[in-house]
């Protein structure tokens, strides 16, 4: 069966201009800033207006562990929005920026996929707005000015084995992970260790994210801590006097992006961290400006639940002070025959015992989610080889659950497939079941909370830690940082730290191989396991077949 691609259908759209898209919003044109004909920044001015205005109805979108069958979160994602418009529902999808990392790796593109789709898919998928290389520029800023100070003497007496911020590249390059730099004489300032961090991995990211103005930026900014002096005593950034530059180069990307669906509904696309080494949402100031113009705000956290929705909740939410009316987990019947032991080259075969065998995975984050209080609808991202029998199957053991599963079709008719799952959305979203509460308080310790999401979330026995982590996090609460959430730094394939155990494992422990203080953005990050910061490109990256055609069209994004 042939099919077109995702890049073939994004380049047939026919997309309205944008200052259209914004009026559909009552957002003026004088408080948009367009680049080009199909997608604009909206004004600091215009968001500051909503201040007092009502806020609609947040829908999460979640999703299992991914496998290599794909799962199609943002697609639905993408999907629900144009559903909830299609139903009569103002609906607004805000969703992440795609990093240019996974785009020429593996992973592919973050702009939804068939006929659910943000466009223009291209530019969304490579340099958008401008707002990575910004954020990647800021970052640098930094590094060098810390450089910079030891260069000229050192005044702060930084001492430079504990220089702790890194530098940062938007991709995947294995041979930056662990450099030394300033070799090359005395010119060249002093030798040490360092490395780089994919932009998305970067702390800046994360206060961009997380920042509500132009205001908290820069105090956010000048949080950050850069390194330590012999006597261990934290120098910031603004110590370095750096915050005032950094906002300066980010005072664009801070204003959110607004873009069209495939059906010309609209779309905020702002911020990128990944959800495996970073708190996996879309910026703070995005969601709340659409809360603010829509009944209904769809958005995603990347990953699985384990992940994306735990930091949605406990980072994100928490920070913000928002409170989510409902939340969908994406499965696909694909997914649970590989969570059941099928290759992916028997997947296209119906095997209903391997669909059974799968289900726990999807059944251990039905009861992660509505832990939070939160209540939840399967979505079943429907393949063309998933037979009747097999999805059966998995909405048999969803109502088990205490859920319901909706098969949903909208990658291949767009809102028209999904309208079921929209219907089921609003249904729970007013029926006031949501009782949101974050998995832990502000005020338990550091290592604890990292045992709360080990044990609750991944279903651990136990966090293994080494003396000098349990030493270093001893030390952040006396610092004044006890009160920060947890960042779980870990591999998204699996509950686990080791990709390779699908299903819903238990018996296992999670061992903590760092852990890193984001003072700024405001949470501790943890590093599990084998994770890295800075991903590596695949044997066959997809940069090799991405090109431009006799036509000047891109060809091979995905």
């Amino acid at each position: 069966m042939a099919f077109k691609t995702d890049i073939e259908i994004a380049r047939e759209a026919k997309k309205k201009p944008i200052l259209e898209i914004g009026k559909k919003l009552g957002i003026p044109a004088e408080h948009l800033l367009p680049y080009g004909h199909d997608k604009a920044k909206v004004g600091q001015d215009f968001i500051r207006s909503l201040e007092g205005k009502k806020d609609g109805k947040l829908i999460l979108v979640t999703a299992i562990n991914p496998t290599p069958a794909g799962e199609g979160k943002t697609t639905t994602t993408v999907g629900l929005g144009d559903g909830l418009n299609r139903i009569g529902k103002k609906a607004v999808i805000c969703i992440r920026e795609a990093s240019l990392g996974p785009n020429f790796g593996m992973k592919g593109g973050a702009a939804g996929g068939g006929m659910a789709q943000v466009v223009p898919m291209e530019e969304m998928n490579l340099h958008f707005t401008g707002d990575f290389h910004a954020i990647t520029s800021a970052h640098n800023l930094l590094s060098a000015m810390i450089d910079n100070h030891i260069y000229w003497g050192n005044e702060l007496e930084i001492d430079a084995r504990r220089i702790v911020w890194r530098r940062v590249m938007d991709m995947n390059d294995r041979a930056l992970r662990d450099i030394v730099v300033n070799l090359g004489g005395v010119s060249n300032g002093f030798p040490r260790q360092t490395g780089f961090d994919i932009t998305v991995a970067s702390e800046v990211m994360a206060i961009l994210c997380l920042s509500n103005d132009l205001e908290d930026l820069q105090k956010r900014l000048g949080d950050i801590v850069v390194a330590y002096t012999r006597a261990k005593q934290p120098i910031y950034a603004r110590d370095i006097k750096a915050d005032g530059a950094m906002t300066v180069l980010l005072k664009d990307a801070m204003q959110p992006n607004l873009v069209q669906t495939l059906e010309n509904n609209p779309a905020f696309v702002h911020g990128g961290p990944f959800a495996n080494i970073a708190h996996g949402c879309n910026s703070v100031i995005a969601t709340k400006t659409a809360l603010k113009l829509g009944e209904y705000v769809v958005t995603e956290a990347g990953f699985g639940a384990d992940l994306g929705a735990e930091k949605f909740f406990d980072i994100k939410c928490r920070k913000a002070g928002l409170k989510p009316s409902a939340a969908v987990i994406v499965a696909t019947v694909r997914a649970m025959k590989m969570n059941g032991g099928v290759a992916k080259a028997d997947l296209g075969t119906e095997n209903v015992e391997a669909v059974k065998k799968g289900c726990p995975n999807l059944g251990r984050h039905i009861a992660n989610v509505k832990s939070f209080g939160v209540p939840v609808v399967v979505a079943i991202n429907h393949f063309y080889s998933d037979t009747d029998a097999e999805v059966a199957a998995v909405k048999a053991y969803v109502a088990e659950q205490g859920a319901e599963a909706i098969l949903c079709k909208h990658w291949a008719q767009g809102s028209a497939g999904i309208e079921e799952l929209a219907k089921k959305v609003v249904s729970l979203a007013e029926s006031g079941a949501a009782n949101f509460a974050p998995l832990y308080p502000d005020d338990m310790g550091l290592f604890q909370k990292i045992e709360t999401i080990a044990k609750r979330i991944y279903h651990a026995d136990e966090v293994l830690a080494d003396k000098s982590i349990r030493d270093q996090l001893k030390s952040w609460e006396e610092a004044g940082y006890g009160h920060l959430p947890i960042c779980m730094a870990k591999t998204q394939y699996s509950f686990t730290t080791d990709p390779n155990r699908r299903g819903a494992p238990t018996g296992h422990s999670v061992p903590v191989r760092e852990v890193r203080l984001s003072a700024g953005a405001g949470f501790i990050v943890v590093i599990c396991g084998e994770i890295m910061t800075m991903p590596g490109l695949p044997k066959v990256p997809s940069a090799e077949v991405i090109r431009l055609n006799d036509e000047g069209q891109v060809e091979g994004l995905f």
